[in-house]
């Protein structure tokens, strides 16, 4: 590596890292918390005996399932200015992921909510519990503990998908590594650090989970 490959590397560092805690984590942390939002609720919409919420929410998670994040992102930013909705990029962004997230999460969800053993819920009711009692207070928690791996996984997941965002002009981190290489053309050095911080987000946010997992299997155990 000559003097200006590492000139250049460290130079490129600082903004990286800048953007990644000042834009990409943050959407990351907004998506994630909205998206599970609308995953719940569309898991219970799902497994609800009202079949219009049912066809809703299958209609919606068939919806984002079937197409790829970067064209919903297109026709959020790019395609409702067509019909008077402007956005911001970051506001655009927030929009897509949750959207995302909740329709995967919320197959996570229902999963979780479906693996409970039946007899859950007649203990409940013997208790003179109502159905949304008996969710809220014995299979909701339980099935928390279960869905924590994969929708630890869907976390991490998102926070390598908010490279999309800069497809759409919002200022995240594997932008501005584009627009460094613009300047100094050395997309492999510079990629490649961006590779790196990357990977050093996702390891933080592993090993976090692996400690949340082994809390909630002890909470379980007892």
């Amino acid at each position: 590596m000559s003097e200006r490959q590492i000139d250049i590397l460290l130079d490129s560092l600082l903004p990286l890292l800048k953007a990644g805690v000042a834009f990409t984590i943050p959407l990351t942390l907004v998506s994630f918390a909205l998206g599970m939002i609308v995953a719940v609720l569309t898991a219970l919409a799902r497994l609800s005996s009202i079949w219009p919420l049912r066809l809703v929410a299958g209609f919606y998670v068939w919806v984002i399932r079937g197409t790829p994040l970067l064209l919903q992102l297109f026709i959020i930013f790019y395609g409702l200015t067509y019909v008077g909705i402007i956005l911001s990029s970051f506001t655009a962004a927030t929009i897509g992921f949750t959207l995302s997230v909740g329709a995967y999460g919320s197959e996570i969800v229902r999963g979780s909510i479906q693996s409970i053993q039946k007899g859950q819920w007649e203990a409940a009711a013997s208790l003179g519990m109502t159905r949304g009692q008996a969710l809220r207070r014995i299979i909701i928690p339980q099935a928390a503990r279960v869905s924590v791996p994969p929708l630890g996984n869907s976390f991490i997941s998102l926070l390598k998908d908010t490279s999309l965002a800069g497809s759409i002009m919002y200022l995240e981190m594997f932008r501005v590594s584009q627009q460094i290489v613009a300047t100094t053309y050395e997309p492999l050095l510079v990629y490649s650090a961006a590779g790196v911080i990357y990977l050093l987000f996702c390891t933080v946010l592993t090993w976090l989970q692996s400690i949340l997992e082994k809390r909630l299997a002890r909470y379980s155990a007892s």
